[in-house]
C-alpha cells in the first residue's frame, strides 16, 4: 500500500510521520508529474484551503486528482482538505474538487476560538482526541453524506463513499485511528478490484 500526500503547503509532513508511525509507505504529490504514480490513496492536509487552490490549478495538478477522487480513489481530508471536497463555501464562489456534497464554512470558529482541542467519538472509528486549528465545520450535508462527527452541535466529520473529510487534525495527535480507518477504506478497494 502506497498513500499519495498533496505536499504543496500545510501539515503534510506530520501525515507522512504517521503513516511512518503505521509502517505505511507514501509518496509526496507535489508536481502533475507525480500524479503519473502508483497510489492507493490520497491524503489532502491541513494548511491554507486558497493557497492549495491556487497551486492546485497553477501546477496542472487539478483536474487529474479531481479524475482520481471521482473514480473512487479513497481519500482522507484534514481542515483545509476538507474545504477542498467541499461542493460549496460558504462565501466563496468557486469551489475546488467539489466532489463531496456539503457546504462547508471556512474559519468557521473565528479568530478567537482558533485552536481548542478535545475528544469526541467518530462514528465506525470510537473515540478520538480532536485538534482544532482555525477550523472549518460543515453547515449542511445532502442526505447521501454520511455524518461521521460533531462537536457542539457541528458536524466536523463526514464520509461520502470513500472520501473522509474532517475540520480537525487526526495527524497532530497519538491516536491512529482515523488513519487506520483510512487504510481500511484502501484494502477494501483493493480487494474489490481485479488483480
Amino acid at each position: 500500500m502506497v498513500i499519495g500526500v498533496l505536499a504543496l503547503q500545510g501539515a503534510f509532513i506530520e501525515h507522512e510521520n504517521m503513516l511512518h508511525t503505521l509502517g505505511v509507505s507514501c509518496i509526496e504529490l507535489r508536481n502533475a508529474e507525480d500524479l503519473k504514480k502508483k497510489y492507493d490513496g490520497i491524503i489532502l492536509p491541513g494548511g491554507e484551503s486558497t493557497v492549495q487552490r491556487k497551486l492546485l490549478y497553477g501546477l496542472g495538478m487539478h483536474s487529474t486528482l479531481q479524475q482520481q477522487i471521482q473514480n473512487g480513489i479513497p481519500v482522507l481530508a484534514t481542515c483545509a482538505g476538507m474545504i477542498l471536497l467541499a461542493s460549496q463555501i460558504e462565501q466563496q464562489d468557486t469551489p475546488c474538487f467539489a466532489t463531496i456534497p456539503m457546504t462547508v464554512r471556512r474559519n468557521a470558529y473565528g479568530r478567537q476560538l482558533g485552536s481548542f482541542h478535545t475528544v469526541s467519538t467518530v462514528k465506525h472509528v470510537g473515540t478520538v482526541p480532536m485538534t482544532f486549528i482555525r477550523a472549518p465545520y460543515v453547515t449542511k450535508a445532502e442526505p447521501s453524506v454520511e455524518l461521521l462527527a460533531s462537536v457542539d452541535d457541528k458536524i466536523v466529520g463526514v464520509q461520502y463513499g470513500r472520501q473522509l473529510a474532517f475540520a480537525f487534525h487526526p495527524e497532530l495527535d497519538e491516536s491512529t485511528r482515523i488513519h487506520q480507518y483510512f487504510m481500511k477504506l484502501i484494502e477494501e478497494r483493493q480487494s474489490q478490484q481485479p488483480v
